[in-house]
């Protein structure tokens, strides 16, 4: 075999075609762009040996904290040790969380080789307190070293990466668990498809969506996972997320083709979930190919790693003021709503949990709390403001005298209206949406996030627009949008990240003595007046949204709930 330097611990029995080693033999590359192109086209998939040079490569040119350990290192701890045959008797860090050593395709003895690599990085990283993917990395990184002490180093160097911006694996709980939450809040946008499926079979989400790093590193076969490794390693962490909606993307599909078009799917335990998920990822080699895979993958116009990235660490910041930043008991958040007490005259325990399931993840911990409703505050948009100043996100209902039902996720402190002054101001961010419940559901989100194309590179003004008000003339409410401060909460899609090529794409909400207005440019998804009596609704470019319900309609009542932290009741 040519490749035995670098496969003494692979079982090439398994290994099928990856046994055979054809293609180019070297890669001639320092350029990461280069590199990009090569790692997505597999360049280096059909040889061993090149892939494992290339591995070496890329991993040695990870910018890496001064002290990190080496292959000497590992030497010298293991000493005589080195020379015994390993065990895989010897259990795992806790800090793995229960995950086990993937065989990917390794000898038993591989297995055990993982084992020992495992625990001698445990005592060489005493800061890791998490990190559930670490046996399928280092698994996956023994195929492609000539022995235990070059893995260690290169699994070594993997965690002790220390580019700004740049993550490659989590390491504690709270980037873990945020990690899941930013999942959830990318399922939700870009495969909605396939969000709905889990929202309607499992009775927690954010349970379901916990496993999704382990569909990627620990489900996925050799041959797939391989490829998604060939792009991890130039690309880093936000591969991983793209894998993982694919794979998400697939499931529903499969689904869809077995229930043979049979009626709504029913809801089931979570953990039913959970294992339909990993049986059919475990499986996916009969019917998806690992170049498929990624072609799925990369078609996703997800945002940018700066806006992941800002998701990330929003979602620790709320879990961090909620306190959750070590492993504890898992709350069952789908929903943190208690149907025997969740009281609204306008929509039942059903369609709130259905609401629930379109916001973002890290309010999924929050309990609907009643700010303000029209039947117990009266009708005035004075009163409105005073109960819902100081809650941050709301949701807006609106029951109309036709029996239609519809709202909006409002992601802003309505107190943020008065920093326009006296002028109509539009504030919020990408996170607002707006939806109509009866006659049928349906949301509409930012536009931006359907269609990303309309963030141009070309840096506008501060955008202004008209906002039509009753008894105004159009050009005369001009609508500057305030910037709103850094370490707020919900800083993800503020239109400041973007480069809008247009001032319309993003008139979130607006509000003032006579008037609350949801969406701008060309209309308003909603607009209400001071006597919160009467209404419009009509297309707006910001959300891209139909009417919700009748152009004009009387509100026969109106609710407005905030988000109560549950872990603190």
């Amino acid at each position: 075999m040519a490749e035995e330097e670098y496969g003494c611990f692979v079982d090439w029995n398994q290994m099928g075609d990856l046994a055979k080693s054809s293609g180019p033999t070297k890669v001639d590359c320092k350029d990461l762009k280069e590199f990009k192109q090569m790692a997505r086209q597999g360049y280096w998939a059909k040889n061993h040996k090149l892939r494992a040079q290339v591995y070496q490569q890329l991993i040695k040119a990870i910018p890496c904290r001064t002290v990190t350990p080496d292959a000497e290192v590992y030497r010298d701890i293991m000493g005589n040790a080195a020379t015994k045959k390993p065990s895989s008797h010897i259990p795992l860090p806790e800090f793995v969380d229960g995950s086990p050593v993937p065989r990917y395709c390794l000898k038993a003895e591989g297995v055990a080789s993982a084992h020992q690599i495992i625990n001698c990085l445990a005592g060489q990283f005493p800061d890791i307190s998490h990190c559930p993917a670490l046996p399928a990395v280092t698994s996956l990184l023994l195929h492609f070293s000539i022995d235990e002490a070059q893995c260690f180093e290169h699994v070594s160097r993997i965690l002790a990466c220390n580019e700004p911006g740049k993550r490659l694996l989590d390491q504690t709980f709270l980037a873990y668990e945020s990690s899941c939450m930013t999942f959830g809040d990318l399922a939700n946008k870009y495969c909605p498809a396939a969000h709905k499926l889990i929202v309607a079979t499992a009775q927690d989400v954010l349970e379901v969506y916990s496993d999704w790093q382990r569909w990627v590193l620990g489900d996925l076969p050799f041959s797939h996972m391989v490829r998604v490794l060939d792009v991890y390693l130039v690309e880093g962490y936000k591969i991983l997320y793209r894998v993982a909606i694919a794979l998400l993307k697939f499931y529903r599909k499969h689904e869809a083709a077995s229930q043979g078009g049979q009626g709504s799917p029913q809801q089931q335990d979570s953990s039913k979930v959970k294992a339909d998920i990993q049986a059919f990822v475990k499986g996916i080699a009969s019917t998806v190919a690992p170049d498929k895979l990624l072609e799925k993958a990369f078609s996703l116009r997800l945002f940018s790693r700066k806006e992941i990235t800002l998701l990330q660490l929003t979602n620790e910041k709320s879990l961090q003021q909620k306190g959750i930043t070590v492993k504890q008991k898992r709350r069952n958040v789908q929903l943190a709503l208690n149907p025997d007490t969740f009281s609204s005259e306008i929509v039942s325990a059903k369609e709130m949990r259905d609401i629930w399931s379109w916001i973002p993840e890290r309010f999924a911990l929050c309990q609907p709390q009643l700010l303000f409703t029209t039947s117990n505050h009266g009708c005035s948009l004075n009163r409105f403001y005073q109960h819902c100043e100081g809650h941050e996100p709301t949701l807006l209902l609106i029951r109309t005298t036709d029996g239609d039902v519809c709202g909006a996720f409002l992601s802003t402190d309505w107190e943020e209206r008065k920093r326009g002054g006296n002028k109509l101001s539009f504030f919020g961010t990408g996170e607002c949406f707006v939806f109509r419940l009866k006659p049928e559901m349906e949301r509409y989100e930012w536009v931006v996030i359907r269609h990303p194309e309309l963030a141009s590179s070309i840096k506008t003004q501060v955008q202004e627009d008209t906002a039509s008000s009753e008894g105004q003339n159009e050009d005369s409410n001009s609508l500057p949008q305030p910037e709103k401060p850094a370490g707020d909460l919900s800083p993800f899609l503020s239109a400041r990240h973007f480069n809008l090529n247009s001032k319309n794409t993003s008139m979130f909400m607006a509000g003032n003595f006579d008037s609350i207005i949801v969406g701008g440019g060309d209309g308003n998804a909603l607009y209400i007046d001071a006597e919160l009596n009467h209404g419009r609704t009509g297309r707006c470019t910001t959300f891209d949204n139909p009417p919700l319900c009748a152009e004009t309609f009387q509100v026969s009542l109106l609710e407005v709930w905030g988000f109560q932290d549950a872990m603190a009741s």
